[in-house]
């Protein structure tokens, strides 16, 4: 029986639900981790349970800065410190559904090799921050969640909050609540599901997530076309993506690894089908050049890990902003933000730049057709930017009542303002 079988509503309608088994009860997933106990030396609220956590959720008497890895660089810089890493460990992992359900403090790559182990994987792809912030710690399946983390592959599979089919999270009340189910035809409330996902702690603090998964591919190809300007590359990525060939990555690099510009398209799935798509590929984007075609599986590993991970950053001066937006708007915004470095993904509507430090490049742009995230600056930037892009009224009256109902005394913070 699974470790769950005797809680079949963990999951249910948007409506508070008791909390959910202890990982110290013998029934239930062992949580372990030894980041939990680092958490507790440092003074870091640690809490073993789910009814722990909400215990301490009620009795808060001021802000909570609510961490899982503490990896991504969500966390508000005021409050107490809460740590969800105690609340570890696969609750229920069905390969032949295709669902996973974790704690929120489970390690992302344990979950990870716990899929590849049956040839699976989560479809979403989700980025390590790692190396691009200089955090440290361990990244978690809740701080995936709660900040909709989604990587390259987001073209095809769609994003994290498209796999996510259930929740349980304690709001600002103390109150545990579930939401959503463990199978797609589950989607009572599904909504919340997804309003939860990429809310960045601000609705509540998750403590289990439940996943869809996806069969990992038996090779992978990338098809490199060299020397395209930034708009000629969103043009030819356009162009692959709109093919029947089922592109899983579309990235341009103005400045490769040689310093020339590359644009990658990845192709997935079984050998000789991909190799055959890889040809057709090539021919219908002969006007853009040839296409040199990688077919060894870590190299092309390699090469979407360091897209993924924007490794071209690392260890580089300079603040980070990431924009999403219209593909066919990409070209132009970058050139008016005059960067020290770009990265174009998800076929051009995702751009990563690297600015001088202080730079208000939201002011430097003007009206973007998207948002203008801040993703790394110093303290003195952080304090004078906000981290989001600003909404639109209507849009903020919306989010401003959501949080009035979740999160009344407004401890939770949501991770940037």
């Amino acid at each position: 029986m699974p470790p769950d079988a005797r809680a079949p509503g963990r999951f249910a309608a948007g409506r508070p639900a008791s909390a959910g088994p202890d990982p110290g009860d013998p029934g239930s997933p062992a949580a372990t981790p030894p980041p939990a106990a680092a958490a507790e030396a440092a003074g870091a609220l640690c809490p073993a349970s789910e009814v722990e956590l909400a215990e301490l959720v009620a009795a808060a008497a001021g802000p909570l800065r609510v961490i899982g890895g503490g990896t991504r660089g969500m966390a508000p810089a005021a409050g107490r410190t809460l740590t969800t890493a105690a609340l570890a460990g696969v609750v229920l992992y069905e390969p032949a559904a295709l669902t996973l359900v974790v704690r929120a403090g489970t390690p992302v790559g344990e979950v990870e090799r716990r899929l590849a182990a049956e040839g699976q994987r989560l479809p979403f792809e989700p980025m390590d921050h790692r190396g691009l912030l200089g955090t440290r710690g361990t990244p978690t399946m809740g701080g995936v969640a709660a900040a909709n983390v989604s990587g390259p592959r987001r073209i095809l599979a769609g994003a994290a909050r498209d796999a996510m089919l259930g929740v349980r999270f304690v709001d600002g009340n103390g109150r545990v609540i579930a939401n959503g189910g463990r199978v797609m035809k589950n989607v009572t409330g599904y909504d919340l599901v997804r309003l939860v996902a990429g809310s960045r702690g601000g609705l509540g603090i998750l403590t289990e997530i439940a996943f869809k998964v996806l069969p990992a591919p038996e090779t992978q190809a990338v098809l490199r076309l060299a020397g395209l300007d930034d708009t000629r590359a969103v043009a030819a990525m356009a162009a692959a993506l709109a093919s029947p060939w089922e592109v899983s990555g579309a990235a341009h690099l103005p400045a490769g690894r040689d310093g020339g510009a590359v644009t990658l398209l990845r192709l997935e799935g079984f050998a000789g089908a991909v190799a055959g798509r890889a040809g057709r590929l090539a021919a219908a984007l002969a006007g853009f050049g040839r296409a040199e075609v990688e077919s060894d599986p870590a190299r092309v590993a390699a090469t979407w890990a360091a897209v993924r991970d924007v490794a071209a950053f690392h260890g580089r001066e300079g603040d980070v902003w990431r924009l999403s937006v219209r593909p066919s708007a990409a070209a132009a915004l970058v050139a008016r933000a005059e960067a020290a470095g770009t990265l174009y993904d998800w076929g051009g509507g995702l751009v990563w730049l690297l600015m001088p430090e202080g730079t208000d490049l939201r002011a430097r742009l003007g009206p973007v057709p998207g948002h203008a995230t801040l993703v790394r600056a110093a303290a003195a930037t952080r304090a004078r930017l906000a981290t989001l892009h600003p909404e639109p009224p209507a849009v903020a009256a919306l989010a401003a009542g959501l949080r009035a109902r979740f999160d009344p005394r407004a401890i939770l913070g949501g991770g940037g303002s």
